[in-house]
């Protein structure tokens, strides 16, 4: 049991809905400058859940399940979608409040930055009866969360709940956490320098092969616990000898330059207080019993 101050945190509604897909332009330009025309983020994804492949699909920055967002205006800007982004944590319930499919219960299963989205899990039987524009009411519940005996590590985006259901353990004074990779800190690309991690989202690069073919990242999945090593998260994202990120893997690799899967930051350690260790099965589909196999 890792003790956490789950007592102390509130748990606060935020309301979005269901986001069509957006392009703004027809052409994304690849690392070898071949102009292609791929599916992106938004909507509803029907053939994609976490536990699925995100790397090798015929998309760019495509996002598993359901893309949604705050489209609530005011006289400053998006303040609503900004609150929708930084209180919702994975693992809060999302709750579907209009159409067909209304009362049905997901789970928040990711953050993209840039877009600014949330991402959130439902059973396919589920998908086949959204559409967008439909509204969610996520119990946003994580905000400000503490490990009480590990106070060299950082915690965001995570609902209290999903502690549990990490695979952690203590290795000499360190939290021990299970992952399905471990990522140095010189592949990471979109998202290096962002001033916060409570929302948005940090790009693993898949550009050279070797490095790929010998980290093994050739088989990212969507809800992958993945190590980033030499990287702190603490107050944004920079390089740190030493440091040691967590993250879950939200969407997509991609043909851009700098970009690839995203990852949401959950745990982060400036004195690697973080000891991560390989978990083939170290997936939300898997850990959350979203689904029975991947």
């Amino acid at each position: 049991m890792v003790r956490t101050n789950k007592d102390k945190l509130v748990m606060i509604s935020v309301v979005g809905e269901v986001s069509s897909p957006q392009m703004r332009y027809p052409y994304r330009i690849t690392t070898e400058g071949e102009a292609v025309i791929l599916p992106g983020t938004g909507g509803v994804t029907y053939n994609l859940r976490v536990g699925d492949i995100a790397v090798g699909l015929k998309a760019d920055h495509v996002e598993p399940g359901v893309s949604s967002k705050n489209k609530e205006k005011d006289a400053v800007g998006d303040l609503a979608n900004t609150a929708y982004n930084l209180m919702s944590c994975l693992g809060n319930e999302a709750i579907l409040m209009s159409g067909e499919a209304k009362g049905e219960k997901g789970i928040v299963v990711g953050k993209h930055g840039g877009i600014e989205h949330v991402l959130v899990d439902y059973p396919f039987e589920v998908l086949e009866k959204i559409v967008p524009g439909d509204k969610i009411l996520i119990k946003a519940y994580g905000m400000g969360l503490e490990l009480i005996d590990y106070p060299n590590i950082k915690a965001f985006n995570l609902d209290p709940r999903m502690i549990d259901k990490l695979t952690l353990e203590e290795k000499d004074g360190k939290l021990g956490v299970g992952v399905t990779h471990i990522v140095p800190a010189q592949v990471m690309g979109s998202g290096l320098g962002a001033f916060q991690v409570q929302s948005g989202d940090y790009d693993i690069t898949l550009f050279d092969k070797e490095t790929v073919d010998r980290l093994g990242l050739e088989d990212i999945r969507f809800g992958d616990i993945i190590a980033i090593m030499d990287t702190d998260h603490s107050f944004g994202r920079i390089f740190y000898q030493g440091a040691v990120t967590i993250g879950v893997v939200t969407h997509s690799d991609c043909v851009l330059a700098g970009h690839g899967p995203g990852v949401t930051t959950i745990f982060t350690s400036k004195s690697g207080s973080l000891e991560p260790y390989i978990n083939p099965k170290a997936n939300l589909a898997l850990l959350w019993d979203l689904r029975e196999s991947i």
